[in-house]
């Protein structure tokens, strides 16, 4: 094994071979890959395994992984367990699984590796996605037992679909199969056919023992009818040069570096091509032109920056440039667009509404995005396009996207740096999907803002009053609607302008087409907000009367409006006492199990943290409250 030892002589002599050994590793390769496949594969036994044959493990670890691989729940009676060499955490030594992407340095005399051992558990499928958008090469390991299972044909989609264009297919515990090449051939026959439509370049496949060595990094002597590479031969030699030097510049900026009055800079990482001192750079999405002036680093300034760089940029002219620009040379310019498309992997136990609010990160621009459209699930099983209006964890989709704010992006096959990102859920700030651009949609540059020479302003003034939303929520029977109608009643004496959106009205007409999932649900309401919206630019105050279940969607109401223009009126009546009045019977259908997706039965309401006004129906008549809101209102000189 390996040792740590010094080496005597001169110090001279010990600096001449420090020097060569440097540039002996600077002249060697770096490939970064992953292992993935389905659970108990054997995936992080083969990466023990490459460390253990190439020698790269020191006897400390070594003494320590014999004594834990001795563990009473050890499935290998004397064999050492080379899988507890990558698996750290405590939970995957006890469970013998892969939880954590763990990764590991490794190098021989032909080439360095960084290599991601990533889980193959479903429920851990986005650690996988993670490790995977950090490599150009991937290991997808097959149980020989086994087979192409759903697990590996999902993470061969992962792999294509984050640019990994050359794979190894290592048909692993060959020894429990007594090296069989019938299973061999039938499986990779198997997965070859299933993989066509992926558009891999390359899949190498290779009959392996991680246990035992067979194949790993010494030819196999139980396997004479194999005379392939080994796997380490195959990694040391494998080709996956990408050479985005030659590409467009792309310049995602982090910060802006003010360390005193006399210096400005913009910090980033060069995400593509090359830029040097002189060259004319574009600001997006301003538009403005500008030249580089200097490349700043901490170790003096630079005559070229290239991919990967740690940078900071000064220009020649005085510019306004902020975190979530990018900046790129004006003969290839990115895409600008508020439409996208993109193909996405759920992640999160909750499923994809379209229509719901998440906020989405590309690099380092933030925009709030509304998943539109579902255009298509992938069947993981056989690459089909199928129909559906969600998204459940671990699927994958092909989806319209549309933000607040327009974001720079490159196809993802063109630059995964700037053709990559994630949602987020605005209230747990779980991350819930990645994303790969496809392209932008052209609707997004087609569709202009109108101007109009009759703004809100104006039309609310020539009424008198101040137009807002007056959002009444609460389940159903609560009251909501007999609350706003004694208030619009009162508004009306009073000669304001007003309207009402009640939620069964509105299911007669510009929702008739809507169920009551869920996703339609989301929809129902994102719909009722922008109809609401447009009330408000005519200067109305409009009455909303929908059970709207869900915090994010009322919160994506309320930012459809201006400050200060929408209040929520939580209608706080308890399910017993609306369930008493059940004014239209659907209470007693409900747990008949007549109707489904009924809030507060079978589907759930999420209840205002923060509302404006919180009524409580119990006790006091419609008229009483209505005149709480209208006392309210005159509060806030609405009327």
């Amino acid at each position: 094994m390996a040792r740590l030892s010094v080496v005597g002589g001169t110090n001279d002599s010990a600096s001449d071979r420090l020097a060569a050994r440097l540039v002996a590793e600077e002249d060697r390769g770096l490939l970064r890959f992953l292992t993935c496949g389905s659970v108990d594969d054997g995936k992080s036994t083969l990466i023990g395994r490459l460390l253990y044959d190439s020698q790269l493990v020191f006897e400390d670890q070594l003494k320590n992984v014999q004594r834990e691989s001795k563990r009473p729940n050890s499935t290998l009676g004397a064999e050492i367990d080379l899988s507890l060499l990558v698996d750290g955490l405590q939970a995957e030594r006890e469970q013998g699984i892969t939880i954590d992407v763990a990764y590991r340095y490794f190098s021989t005399p032909r080439r360095k590796f960084i290599v991601a051992d990533t889980p193959g558990h479903v429920q851990y499928t986005r650690n996988m996605a993670t490790g995977a958008s950090n490599c150009d090469f991937g290991v997808l390991l097959i149980d020989a037992r086994q087979g192409v299972l759903t697990q590996t044909r999902r993470h061969a989609c992962i792999l294509s679909l984050l640019g990994i264009k050359k794979v190894a297919l290592a048909i692993n515990k060959m020894d429990l199969i007594d090296f069989d090449q019938e299973i061999y051939d039938a499986i990779v026959d198997d997965f070859v056919s299933f993989a066509e439509p992926l558009g891999f370049e390359s899949i190498e496949p290779i009959p392996v023992s991680a246990l035992k060595g067979d194949n790993v990094t010494t030819p196999s002597a139980h396997m004479h009818w194999y005379h392939g590479p080994t796997l380490l031969g195959h990694l040391e030699t494998v080709e996956v040069g990408h050479d985005r030097d030659l590409g467009p510049f792309r310049f995602p900026v982090q910060w802006v570096n003010r360390p005193h009055l006399d210096f400005r800079g913009v910090s980033g990482t060069v995400a593509g091509g090359q830029i040097k001192p002189g060259d004319e750079v574009v600001i997006h999405p301003s538009g403005k032109r500008v030249h580089v002036a200097r490349i700043v680093t901490a170790d003096g300034d630079l005559d070229v920056a290239r991919e990967g760089d740690a940078v900071t940029l000064t220009f020649a002219e005085e510019v306004d440039a902020s975190r979530g620009d990018v900046i790129t040379t004006p003969d290839n310019e990115p895409s600008v667009a508020d439409q996208l498309a993109a193909k996405i992997i759920w992640f999160d136990e909750e499923a994809m509404l379209p229509g719901r609010t998440y906020t989405i990160r590309c690099g380092t621009q933030t925009s709030t995005a509304t998943v539109s459209t579902l255009k298509y699930k992938l069947n993981v099983d056989n690459l089909d396009h199928v129909a559906g209006k969600t998204l459940e964890m671990n699927e994958v989709g092909l989806c319209n996207l549309s933000m607040t704010r327009p974001v720079v992006f490159d196809p993802y096959g063109d630059n995964p740096e700037t053709g990559s990102f994630i949602l987020v859920d605005r209230f747990t700030n779980a991350t819930v999907a990645a994303g790969m651009v496809e392209f932008g949609l052209r609707r997004a540059t087609n569709v202009k803002w109108q101007e109009l020479s009759v703004d809100k302003t104006s039309r609310a003034s020539l009424k008198g009053q101040r137009p807002c939303v007056l959002w009444f929520t609460g389940l159903s029977g609560s009251g909501k609607s007999t609350i706003a109608n004694a208030l619009e009643k009162r508004l009306h004496a009073l000669g304001r302008h007003t309207y009402m959106l009640d939620g069964d009205n509105i299911r007669h007409g510009l929702n008739k087409d809507l169920g009551f999932t869920d996703a339609d649900r989301v929809e129902n309401i994102r719909r009722v907000a922008e109809a609401a919206r447009l009330f408000v630019d005519a200067g109305l105050i409009v009455m909303v009367s929908f059970i709207s279940p869900f915090r994010s969607e009322r919160r994506m109401a309320r930012e459809m409006v201006g400050d200060g223009e929408f209040i929520e009126i939580y209608v706080d009546t308890p399910l017993e006492i609306c369930e008493a009045r059940d004014p239209k019977g659907l209470y007693r259908k409900a747990r008949r199990g007549l109707i489904k997706n009924f809030t507060g039965i079978d589907s759930s309401y999420e209840q205002p943290e923060s509302p404006e006004l919180d009524l409580n129906t119990s006790d006091l008549a419609p008229e009483t409250l209505a005149e709480r809101v209208l006392e309210e209102l005159r509060r806030r000189n609405v009327v």
